[in-house]
């Protein structure tokens, strides 16, 4: 298993995902609207999100509960997996009652500061379905474009979907990346 460091900020502490965040992500994994684009369906019991949990804690990925700051209750998490060398893809998922706050897009930016300042990767992509508007604002606002279109690319749950890449690259990243006061007032993801 790989070591990750711990971001944190003035709200909000990203840390490893554990198994034992089970409890707490249930109600993000068990929501069927917010699940409508994840590529498996919502669960039905802390024991499906347990097992979900397993390879995430411990597989290819590193994935980072968002908990906030002197409460270790995991809100969802930021997932990274490294494709090749200097390139990851990039993940998120945040429980609704979470919304509108701006913690995804704090979170999201604390793991592109690991990536590309830190780790000094070149480039961080995403992929979304086409309807997926949150995420797709949220990519956008953090200023990813939009680099193509996979016509038919996944097979999920709710059938076969197109996929939109958005990349990002660290010079960008670096001439155009949030600061503070643009993140308290940034986008309700």
């Amino acid at each position: 298993m790989t070591t990750m460091p711990v971001l944190a900020s003035e709200r909000l502490v990203l840390r490893q995902v554990r198994v034992s965040d089970a409890e707490a992500l249930f109600e993000v994994l068990s929501d069927a609207e917010l699940m409508t684009w994840w590529s498996s369906g919502p669960h039905s019991s802390v024991d499906d999100t347990r097992a979900y949990l397993e390879p995430a804690a411990v597989g290819e990925w590193r994935s980072w509960a968002i908990t906030r700051a002197g409460d270790d209750i995991a809100l969802g998490w930021v997932a990274v997996h490294d494709r090749r060398e200097n390139v990851s893809e990039i993940g998120y998922i945040l429980a609704r009652s979470c919304w509108g706050q701006g913690i995804a897009r704090e979170a999201v930016t604390m793991v592109l500061d690991q990536l590309l300042i830190t780790e000094g990767q070149r480039r961080v992509f995403a992929d979304a379905d086409p309807e997926n508007l949150h995420s797709i604002g949220l990519l956008t606002a953090m200023r990813f474009v939009q680099e193509g279109h996979l016509r038919a690319e996944w097979e999920t749950h709710i059938g076969v979907r197109d996929s939109l890449i958005f990349g990002l690259l660290r010079d960008e990243w670096l001439d155009r990346r949030p600061q503070p006061a643009d993140r308290a007032a940034g986008s309700s993801a």
